[in-house]
This record gives structure tokens, sequence and C-alpha cells, in this order.
């Protein structure tokens, strides 16, 4: 049998819920994403936390809520601990994610499912890689190897491709095939013929239009809000498609000169744009190559402020404007404050650029449209003040003393127990400095040996005359001073990430902006205040698809191209799935499955796998030769035994002659210039290659049906003439022959 493969849906299948998938190859178990609503809902990852522990690998492909926000969670309550594997991008700009979301309902709620220092705590253990970066996985994945490659939906975006033993399994999810502002296309189409290809019927049902009009349908309709007097708000995500509207806006806005304000309102929102700019090399090649040649960075936005707090937004009063806001469900975030605020106004309009998800009140307001009337939730974080600030601050003292007696308590345990042991114990006067040396360590913030007496200093029963502790200096010393270890003057990591927070540095390190930084770290006592209110929404509301996806008719031809062995589709609506799967059953030979959520698909390889080690006695007589990065040569060899393992040993007997082979992939176009390049009269005619009066080079074979590009043969047509052998001679020196 081939390399065992099984995958279990554990979220995002026959539905739009959040992606997340348990692929096992050969038992080593990949967790594909780790999404979650912005509804952060425990009881989506149920099915998760019964896998969580045994998870060996998790491969995130998107940085945004849907493909990776349960991490923090799983991690700190469902006994992940698995290494995480993700682009650069895809790193920074989900932390920044799951900042924001954290920051969002902070404010509006006691929020206690995790914390920033458990979103750290999270991504520390993501190794970051670069696209078409091969990583071999140790120990339990050994002969496993994972790598990046261009998704095209989301900055960083990925598709996963992972190997073993020749056999390609394919994670392709979200991606996109169009070229976009700041984007380039998906590479899926690259791959021919993996094992297996895990992939959405998300847009399985969707055709889309040009982008250039669909561009321009989406500055029109806010032009018209904004010249009527309303102000338009778009609720987005924190750090992915954005980042293509910003870009469309910013530009369009300075082609015309237009004066109406544009606003971006997250609580990392500057922090975003400074790490965008540094990702230049990660978009598309027309940005790559205008940086290189004007230092053109398109994300110097010109015509968009970035703002991190609604009071500067409040400011402007009622003039025109677009705002930018997160979230994109309006569940938390700005964007639901904003939207009460501008609901009210005809002359407004909300415009989203996705489908909600589902259960939000996005959604709820994309399916059933206004005038209507909808029940929201209205919260803010107030400090407390009289009465209540009073209570609280004794209710703190009172806890601070019970912790602070427990603590005295425990130490004098430890105290008793220590002399006990020593036989020093007899003398009253012998006080044990470990502990006080510990605690005094952990209140330094560089962890420096600083006693102090501290509020709730209880004496020990035992001593007679307690006293502090006294250590006695015992450093080296040389004829310049002090021997010192360069070990204590080093940043600890957890150091360097308070430092970080605190926007220390350049300010591209900074994990969150300066304001965002200061609301945490506010110690005032604050409460959360909320109020129930009916909203008459009486804004217009539209519908426009950026969400950076490929639609069913490309999709579709996408799956034909790459023609996998076995598809598996995922994360679409029932009708989408079924739409697409009898589609592929149909038109091609494909075996086709769509899991259920917790059904598990066994989709191991029909093909035969051995692994065989080459003798050095038959690699000695090999000539090779050089074919880019790599070293090709024909081997004829038998197979034999050593201990247990299989070996290819030089064949017993001469073997007999075998044919030619011509190893390479010539285009005609790079052909047709080699032969112009020669001086040969050169034109494509009919899709063939026209050399001179009679002579023709064309390409035969079907690669989509045959299985590769591979399955396509150069032929040359024409007289057994002297310009055909020449042509002939050209053509042959463009390949390797062996």
């Amino acid at each position: 049998m081939g390399t065992s493969v099984q995958v279990t849906p554990l979220s995002g299948a026959y539905g739009e819920s959040p992606l997340c998938y348990l692929l096992a190859v050969d038992g080593f178990r990949f967790l594909l994403d780790c999404g979650w609503s912005d509804l952060c809902d425990p009881s989506q990852l149920e099915p998760l936390a019964k896998v969580a522990p045994t998870i060996d690998a998790v491969l995130l492909s998107h940085p945004d809520m849907m493909h990776l926000g349960a991490l923090p969670y799983a991690m700190k309550h469902l006994g992940l601990s698995a290494p995480v594997y993700a682009t650069e991008p895809v790193f920074r700009l989900g932390l920044l994610t799951m900042y924001d979301h954290f920051l969002s309902r902070w404010q509006v709620s006691d929020f206690d499912l995790f914390t920033l220092d458990d979103v750290d705590s999270a991504f520390q253990n993501v190794v970051r890689l670069k696209y078409s970066q091969n990583h071999l996985l140790r120990d339990k994945g050994e002969g496993i190897v994972i790598a990046p490659h261009v998704a095209g939906h989301l900055l960083g975006g990925t598709v996963w491709k992972i190997t073993k033993d020749g056999e390609d399994v394919i994670y392709a999810v979200d991606f996109n095939h169009r070229k976009e502002t700041h984007l380039n296309g998906t590479v899926l189409t690259s791959f021919v013929r993996p094992a297996v290809l895990i992939t959405d019927a998300y847009n399985a049902l969707n055709n889309q239009g040009y982008k250039r009009k669909q561009d321009q349908n989406f500055v029109d309709a806010l032009l018209k809000v904004l010249a009527s007097g309303g102000s338009v708000l778009l609720p987005v995500d924190t750090a992915g498609r954005v980042l293509e509207l910003l870009l469309i806006l910013d530009e369009y806005w300075g082609q015309r000169n237009l004066k109406y304000p544009i606003h971006f309102l997250t609580n990392v929102s500057t922090s975003t744009i400074d790490f965008v700019k540094s990702f230049l090399e990660w978009m598309n090649d027309s940005i790559s190559k205008e940086f290189e040649q004007n230092r053109d960075n398109p994300f110097l936005l010109k015509n968009v402020s970035l703002i991190i707090n609604k009071e500067e937004l409040e400011k402007l009063g009622d003039a025109p404007k677009v705002v930018l806001a997160s979230m994109a469900s309006l569940e938390v975030g700005f964007s639901h404050d904003i939207f009460v605020e501008m609901a009210n106004d005809t002359k407004n309009l909300v415009l989203f650029t996705e489908k909600g998800q589902f259960g939000t009140l996005a959604r709820m307001l994309q399916v059933d449209p206004p005038p209507k009337a909808v029940k929201v939730t209205v919260s803010k974080r107030i400090p407390l003040v009289g009465d209540e600030l009073k209570a609280y601050e004794e209710e703190q003292e009172r806890i601070k003393k019970e912790e602070s007696l427990k603590a005295s308590r425990i130490k004098e345990e430890e105290l008793k127990a220590s002399h006990g042991l020593n036989a020093k114990a007899s003398d009253p006067m012998t006080i044990d400095g470990s502990s006080s040396r510990k605690s005094s360590n952990a209140g330094s913030h560089f962890g420096a040996n600083v006693d102090i007496l501290i509020d709730g200093f209880v004496p020990p029963s035992t001593s007679v005359a307690p006293m502090f502790p006294f250590f006695e200096n015992t450093a080296e010393w040389d004829d310049f001073g002090e021997v010192i270890n360069p070990d204590d003057y080093m940043m600890k990591q957890e150091e360097m990430d308070y430092s970080m927070m605190h926007g220390s540095g350049d300010g591209l390190d900074g994990k969150i902006d300066e304001g965002s930084a200061r609301l945490l770290l506010d110690s005032t006592p604050s409460k959360v205040v909320s109020n129930e209110m009916t909203v008459q929404v009486r804004c217009s509301l539209a519908y426009m698809d950026f969400e950076g996806r490929s639609d069913g008719r490309s999709v579709k031809s996408v799956i034909a191209h790459v023609a996998p062995l076995k598809l598996v589709l995922v994360h679409g609506s029932a009708e989408a799935t079924e739409h697409l799967k009898m589609h592929c059953a149909k038109n091609s030979d494909l075996h086709v499955y769509a899991p259920q959520v917790e059904e598990t698909i066994d989709v191991t390889s029909d093909l035969c796998a051995y692994k065989v080690q080459l003798s050095e006695k038959l690699m000695s007589n090999i000539i090779s030769k050089k074919l880019g990065e790599h070293e090709i040569a024909w081997l004829d060899a038998e197979v034999g035994k050593e201990d247990e393992k299989l070996i290819l040993l030089p064949p017993s007997s001469p073997p007999p002659p075998h044919k030619s082979v011509l190893v390479g992939d010539l285009k005609l176009a790079d052909f047709k210039q080699f032969l112009e390049n020669k001086g040969w009269q050169v034109e494509f005619a009919g899709g063939a290659l026209r050399c001179g009066e009679y002579i023709t080079v064309r390409k035969i074979g079907d690669s989509i049906q045959k299985g590769g590009a591979g399955s396509q043969q150069l032929v040359i047509e024409g007289p057994l003439c002297e310009d055909y052998y020449k042509i002939r001679e050209l053509l042959y020196s463009q390949f390797y022959l062996l």
C-alpha cells in the first residue's frame, strides 16, 4: 500500500463554520487550521477538544479568525501543545488579529476565554517558513516534508504541500487564481496529479465578473452616498481583505483628488500597516518591481487615516466619510458601535464586502435587509467611582491580606521542614534565605538579587530574633574588577515581549499600538455597563463580494487542471458541496469525498511505495548530469536485500540497451526565441511553430486527461531535408539526453 492518509473534519464541513481538519499521514497527525468564529462559542470546539492532545503539528493557512482564532484557547484549555507552522505574514498579522479581537471583547465584557499572554504563548510556538521552503519534520514525522505555497487570498495565505514517500497531499482552501492589487494569484495550478487534494466548496455556486468593473462599482457606490451627504461604514477584518480595500480606495482618491476622509479604525491599525509595509516581498510582482525601481511603497497610504479609538472619529462630527472598522461580523468592536449610530439615518450606507458568519448580526442583516428593527446590546467599560470604588478597594485589600497570610503560612511550613533536615536547625537565629531570594528575584523585572521587606511580612514562630537574609558576596575578581557573567545581562524572551508591548524600538517590532497598550496597562478599577436597545435600521445595506476567492467556474477549472487522484471537499454549504461533488464525479475520473464533521475517511493511495537504498558499488559507476539544482542519471540495477532492507545493486548481467530519453520541459515560445537568435525565420501558425519553409514543430498530447505535462510530446514534421536535421539537432540541444 501507499502512504496512509486519513482526513477528519473537526469543523467546517457541509457548512460555513470555521476551518479545522485533522489529517493523519502514516500516523503523524496534522491539524489543518484552528479556526473560530467571532461568537467565540467554546461548544464549537468540542470535536477539537477530543483530539487536541494527540496533535503532532499545526499548519495555519491564513491570518484571520476563521483559520486561526481558536489557537490561544486550544493551547490554554484543550491541551494542544504541538509546534505550529505558518508564513511570516500569517504569524504577524494573525497575532494582531487576535490582539484586536481580545481588545474588542475586553472593552465590552469580562472576557476570560484567553488573555493577551495566552495569545503570546500560543504564537511563540510558531515556526515561520518562506514560500516554497521545504521543511523536513523530525522524530515521529521523519520522512515527511511540508512546504507553503502562494494561495492568493490573504497576505501570506498558504497552500500547504505535504510530501511523504513521493506522494503529495495538498491542502488548498480559500485560494484565488486572480492577480489583485497587492497579491499574486495562487500557484495551485502548478501542482499536477497529487495523491490527495483537500479543497473547499465555499464559492462553488458563485460566479464573479471582471475585477476592474467590480472595483469601479464599489467606488461608485461609495461616492453616490458621500455626494448626498451620507457616510459609509465598511465592517472589515483586522488585517486580511481590508488591505485590498485600502489600496483600492487610496489609489482612486489620489487619482480623483477626492476630499472625503477615509478612516481605518481597529485597535491595532497603525501596527497592522507598519508590518504590512515590510512585507512587500510577499506581494505581487508589480509591487516588488515598483519598490525596486522607485522605492514606492503602496502602503504609505496618502488618503487614509489610521486611528485606534472612536473618540478621534467623533471629532469629525456628521461630515460625510468612509470608515473601515473591525469586526466584519458586527458582533463586537468599533463596527458594532458605529453601526448603532449610523443605522437610523437613511443617507448612510453599510457596505458588506464579505458574507457574514453564521449566527452573527452581519449575517442577519444580509439575509433580511431593512427597513427593520433589530435588538442589540451596547456595552462600555467605565471606571468605578463612589461607593463601588470603595467596595472594590476593600475587597482587594481583603484578598491581598488573605493571600499574604496564606503565603506566610506556607513559608513557615517550608522553614520547619528545612530545619528538620538541617543540622543547624537548633540555632533559632538561622533563617533559610533561599525562598526570600527566589521571591525577590520574581519581583524584580530583570532578575537581580534585591531583598526588600514587603507588606504582610510575618516572622516565623521558630525564630527568637528574626533577621533579614544575608548573602555573602563570593564573586571572583581580576585585575579589571569583578568578573561578570554575560548571561545575567541577557534580556529574556518574556522581558523582550514586555518591552515590545510598551512600544519600544523603531515601532515596527511593537505588537500593539501605544493607545491599546495604555488601555491594557491602565490599572484603574472598571466595570462593564450594558444596555439592551432596539435599533431602527433605516440606512441602506449592500453586499459586494471582495472576499478574494476563486469563483465556482474557476474552482472547477483548477481542480480539472490539477487532476488529483483523490479529492476531498470541505468548507461550503451543503448545496455548494453536493454541487461540486457531483460536477467532479461526472466530468472526471476522480475519487471525490465530502466527509461530515467527525467523519474519518481513508484516502490512502492505491499505489505501492517501497524504500530502497542505493549501494555504494552501484553509485560509483553512475555518470550524472546537471539539471538545474539537481543531478540526473539513467540507472540499471537489481533489487536485493541487506539487513532486512531493500537495496539496489549493479545488475548481474549486462542490461539491454535502452531508448534515448530527453529530459526537460521546453516551451514553444522559448524555442522560437532560441531559433531566431540562431538566424532562423520562425513564426507561430495554428498552435505550432513554423521553422523556415518546410519544417513544423508542434506539441501533441493532453496533459489534463493523461495526468500531467510530461505526457505531451514534441513532434518535428516535414521532409527529410537538411533543414529537418538542423532543426532536430537544435531541438535536442535544449534537452538532457539519457
